[in-house]
């Protein structure tokens, strides 16, 4: 299937590892300019010669902490300075602090309110006035399965990231008649170092280890195994496409049958 991505402008937000850079490193295959970010800048300069040394294309790297507006204006102003207007913007970040209610303090929620919503917010408004120039865009948020199912111990990605998927619907139906699609993917357990730290969390609370905590959740998932950062990504890029052009609010799960709503 032709994707038509071919020089694309793409900003994927928090790349440098896990589903953020298998997203990047699919737009470039697909012959699109891709941008990178991450707040560690070592982190970067690694992810950034990996792939150049697989794909022999250097993405564009720019060090940004998404919890900081300065951050978040340079990056885009960095993108538009050597690709120009931002075509296609991927907007994910890391999950907030895990914990309960009673744990979390005022601090916790301001940082995740500003890591996991108002980033999304704040890139989104710099990218838009060009896509509306264009009559051309596609911005898809990274949520997660906990925005259908509420995962027990992690209140704070619960509440910011329902809320961007209620951010996304609204907008989508607000921008649609530039032509500019709103999407969420919300992957369930994917093997990541985000997963790893969660089940390295978990197994403190239950004194399982971290791989018995892996193996369950495998187990909770009618396919028994996790999911690639690649088959969340190959979705990612799918709804950058022309062929997803009539796709727009929606919120659709890569989670091997773990939600067992029909809706």
């Amino acid at each position: 299937m032709e994707l038509n991505l071919v020089n694309k402008t793409v900003l994927v937000t928090a790349s440098s590892s896990g589903i953020g850079r298998a997203t990047a490193e699919l737009f470039i295959k697909e012959g699109a300019k891709v941008a990178i970010c991450s707040r560690n800048k070592d982190n970067l300069v690694k992810a950034s010669s990996e792939i150049k040394a697989s794909l022999n294309v250097e993405p564009l790297w720019i060090v940004c902490d998404i919890n900081k507006v300065t951050d978040i204006e340079n990056t885009v102003n960095v993108v538009k300075k050597n690709f120009g207007n931002v075509d296609i913007l991927v907007n994910n970040c890391g999950g907030p602090a895990p914990g309960y209610f009673e744990e979390m303090k005022d601090e916790d929620w301001e940082f995740g309110f500003n890591q996991v919503l108002m980033s999304a917010v704040r890139f989104t408004r710099l990218v838009l006035p060009g896509m509306k120039e264009k009559k051309w865009g596609r911005i898809i948020n990274i949520t997660s399965v906990s925005v259908k199912q509420p995962i027990d111990n992690l209140i704070l990605s619960n509440a910011f990231r329902s809320a961007v998927t209620a951010f996304a619907k609204t907008l989508s139906l607000q921008i649609g008649k530039y032509n500019i699609t709103v999407n969420n993917v919300a992957p369930g357990f994917t093997l990541t170092s985000r997963l790893y730290e969660l089940a390295v969390n978990r197994a403190k609370l239950t004194g399982e280890s971290h791989e018995r905590v892996l193996a369950n959740m495998a187990n909770d998932v009618p396919l028994k195994r996790l999911a690639s950062p690649n088959e969340v990504a190959s979705l990612i890029v799918y709804l950058a496409s022309e062929q997803a052009g009539f796709i727009t609010g929606s919120t659709i799960t890569v989670d091997g049958g773990i939600i067992k709503s029909t809706y």
